[in-house]
């Protein structure tokens, strides 16, 4: 009985990933040849074709309140979305491992001062310290970029700051470091390769974070700008119209929660393989 549950669970894992890798793949392809997949300019207002229903009139998801497509500011709105999450993930990847490694392999003072910074960007709400960090930089699409990655740095830099302490206790790095070896060159060859599986793990699932924030901030009117396709935004101006319209809000809530499963099943299954002793 145990065999075949679990038998069924690794089907359903199989499933999902699946689904959420072929998922994935079509956003990125979406978001590289948009112009492929849409017949109709996301910008374009066609005011005597307005809140046409799906599939009418040639339109796969209806048009909303100013008659452009839905279906086409869907797609063109991935491209901001992967510009963001991609760009706001690099920014805080990089910066946590700075700071991690410095707190990690320095220590005492150091260490204390920079954990004290990072503990106190992290005591703050994420969407409140987002929005307090647009509100500073300004609106727009860079904004909102720099904003995420400097909200999720404390993420990374705890992260490296632990598996840092952690890596250099090893006996390999005792080893190393009793040769003569350069504290430089230990950290590139024994320290970074190490954390690298939660690093990747923990990038997807910060990217998925980083995907809901925009869509808050940009639902908020402090992201992307009109009249930019953004899904946020298309939520935003969904929602005066939720009875006579209802596909221009289900659509693009539909696509923002199936990104946000997929990256985190995938986080989640990555960290299951790259960490299977834990």
């Amino acid at each position: 009985m145990r065999i075949r549950i679990r038998r069924k669970r690794q089907k359903i894992q199989k499933l999902f990933l699946f689904t959420s890798t072929v998922y994935l793949c079509f956003l990125l392809f979406a978001a590289v040849g948009s112009s492929y997949l849409t017949p109709h300019n996301p910008t374009t207002q066609n005011l005597d074709q307005r809140f046409l229903p799906p599939l009418t009139g040639g339109r796969i998801l209806g048009t909303d309140d100013l008659g452009r497509d839905v279906w086409s500011r869907i797609v063109y709105g991935t491209r901001s979305l992967l510009i963001i999450g991609t760009v706001s993930v690099a920014i805080a990847l990089t910066g946590g491992l700075l700071m991690g490694i410095l707190a990690g392999a320095i220590g005492g003072i150091v260490d204390s001062f920079i954990m004290l910074l990072m503990d106190g960007i992290l005591s703050f709400p994420t969407v409140l310290l987002a929005i307090t960090v647009v509100s500073v930089l300004g609106y727009g699409l860079v904004q909102v970029t720099v904003a995420l990655g400097i909200v999720f740095i404390p993420v990374f830099a705890r992260l490296v700051r632990a598996e840092t302490k952690s890596r250099l206790t090893e006996g390999y790095v005792e080893s190393s470091r009793a040769l003569g070896t350069p504290f430089s060159l230990i950290l590139l060859r024994h320290v970074l390769p190490n954390m690298m599986p939660d690093l990747i793990a923990q990038s997807t699932v910060t990217f998925a974070l980083v995907v809901v924030i925009e869509a808050s901030l940009s639902f908020l009117g402090l992201g992307t700008q009109p009249p930019e396709p953004s899904w946020g935004l298309m939520l935003k101006e969904s929602r005066n119209f939720l009875y006579q319209a209802p596909w221009m809000a289900i659509f693009p809530g539909i696509a923002l929660a199936a990104t946000v499963f997929s990256f985190n099943y995938l986080g989640d299954y990555l960290s299951e393989q790259l960490n299977p002793q834990r």
